[in-house]
């Protein structure tokens, strides 16, 4: 099985595992698409490049606060959330949820999962 074939197992199961995931996808941190499983009217490339700006904002944002390296980030809407959690050296985990999604189950299930896409793209 190629990589792409096994990130895109990767995101199909992290979106079975929770119906408050409506989408998902794996972009490099240049906001490249990896892959990803995002409805047809998400244009892939725009959304990549919006959460590596987002990624590198957040990432500066924790530097000079002093929280630390950024670990993760999300987004609040009234349609609910953008997750953007690090999946390896170069590249993040990407989910688009409901607004009534629970939220700690969505990153117990996003953790896994980004660390399985660590794992393919090492």
């Amino acid at each position: 099985m190629s990589r792409t074939d096994q990130l895109n197992n990767t995101l199909s199961n992290l979106q079975a595992a929770s119906a408050d995931i409506e989408a998902c996808a794996v972009v490099s941190e240049d906001g490249l698409t990896i892959a990803s499983s995002l409805p047809q009217n998400m244009e892939e490339d725009r959304i990549a490049a919006m959460c590596a700006v987002m990624l590198s904002m957040g990432g500066r944002t924790a530097k000079e606060l002093q929280r630390g390296e950024l670990d993760q980030l999300f987004v609040k809407g009234k349609n609910g959330y953008v997750i953007i959690s690090h999946a390896g050296e170069h590249a993040s985990l990407i989910a688009i949820t409901r607004k009534e999604a629970k939220l700690g189950l969505i990153f117990l299930d996003m953790s896994r999962t980004a660390a399985e896409v660590a794992n393919i793209l090492s």
